[in-house]
């Protein structure tokens, strides 16, 4: 089997749209053509829309979901600051790792892996902090949080948002929902493979950036200029053409599908997966309500037919070309996470790993 053969379902990247793919063989421009400074503004334009935003602050930052995350905590977060994050999973964690990296004090509010966040505990965790942050789609554990309900009670914070595999395949509105700073990755619902950080900045966010952050590679306020200057343009570094052109491509797809038909799409293929595991005699980790329809977590059975999970899920990758995720964190060995992401969303996907999975256990 060769690797272009594999279906990828885990929670890293996704299959890719065919456009995407096609963008890859553009002929190679620089980052300062006008014809790629073109297709960036078009990029940005893109990102708008899926973003449900009009700030003019928003374009794919060089790096994966990890450098929008160091984006928004470095250009918003300064020594002493209170920032609240919400950590009901492995990424909240890694917020509350950066924020105290810059010398934040970190206000946690827990929940259970597997459990939404409550949104008044995080709401009154403290009377007034700088900053609140929280994961929309936590990754780790396929649930869903509710952005907009602490959106409506963060009082004057700046509301940081980890939209990393939410985007595209579940509803997000920046504005609508008082957004001040998200991000996200394109290699999630976006169908494209990873390597950008889709990032929006909200006026009050705009005007909190710290003047000069101590990341010179994340500083929003240099990189505007680059991103916005189309009346004269001040270079910053070295734009990775190639997957602006593959971002360009995905966005247009989606685009083109419409948001709503995209969100569609996600939950029907999410909600027949999680049936017919649950079919399958599996249990589905995430409570209903905030199950995530492109990222479904499954408790790893006591008995596998005299395999260890591992096995089973070698088995699947091995006979079958399909790539299911592993539990991390405290899930290690215990839970299984599964995509049904971007171009990956599709019945045939789902049929095909639940029939494998249903030979491989015997059941």
């Amino acid at each position: 089997m060769v690797l272009s053969d594999r279906v990828l379902m885990g929670p890293g990247p996704s299959n890719l749209y065919p456009e995407v793919i096609s963008a890859f063989t553009r002929p190679l421009l620089g980052h300062l053509d006008p014809e790629f400074l073109e297709v960036l503004d078009e990029t940005c334009d893109r990102l708008r829309a899926v973003y449900r935003t009009t700030n003019s602050l928003t374009l794919p930052v060089s790096g994966t979901g990890s450098g929008g995350m160091e984006a928004a905590f470095v250009n918003l977060v300064g020594e002493g600051d209170v920032v609240v994050v919400g950590v009901n999973g492995l990424f909240g964690e890694r917020m509350c790792e950066v924020a105290s990296r810059l010398g934040a004090d970190v206000v946690r509010v827990d929940a259970p892996w597997g459990e939404p966040l409550d949104p008044a505990a995080v709401i009154g965790a403290h009377p007034s902090p700088a900053v609140i942050a929280l994961v929309h789609a936590e990754t780790s554990t396929g649930v869903r949080n509710d952005v907009e309900a602490v959106a409506r009670g963060k009082g004057d914070a700046l509301l940081i948002v980890d939209a990393v595999t939410s985007l595209g395949g579940i509803p997000f509105d920046a504005d609508g929902w008082g957004v001040d700073f998200a991000y996200s990755g394109t290699q999630k619902c976006l169908g494209v493979p990873p390597g950008l950080s889709p990032v929006t900045v909200g006026p009050r966010a705009r005007r909190a950036l710290k003047p000069r952050p101590s990341s010179w590679y994340f500083d929003l306020g240099l990189i505007a200029r680059y991103v916005e200057g189309a009346g004269g343009r001040t270079y910053h570094h070295t734009a990775p053409v190639s997957m602006v052109f593959a971002l360009h491509a995905g966005l247009g797809v989606l685009l083109e599908e419409s948001l709503e038909g995209a969100w569609a799409r996600h939950r029907a293929c999410g909600e027949a997966l999680q049936e017919g595991l649950e079919k399958l005699g599996f249990a589905l980790v995430a409570p209903p309500g905030h199950r995530l329809p492109q990222l479904t977590t499954v408790w790893v059975p006591d008995e596998l037919g005299g395999m260890g999970e591992a096995d089973v899920r070698a088995a699947l990758l091995h006979r079958y070309g399909i790539e299911i995720g592993a539990g991390v964190g405290v899930m290690a060995g215990r839970a299984w996470r599964i995509g049904c992401m971007g171009h990956t969303a599709r019945p045939r996907n789902v049929e095909l790993l639940l029939g494998a999975l249903g030979e491989v256990l015997g059941r």
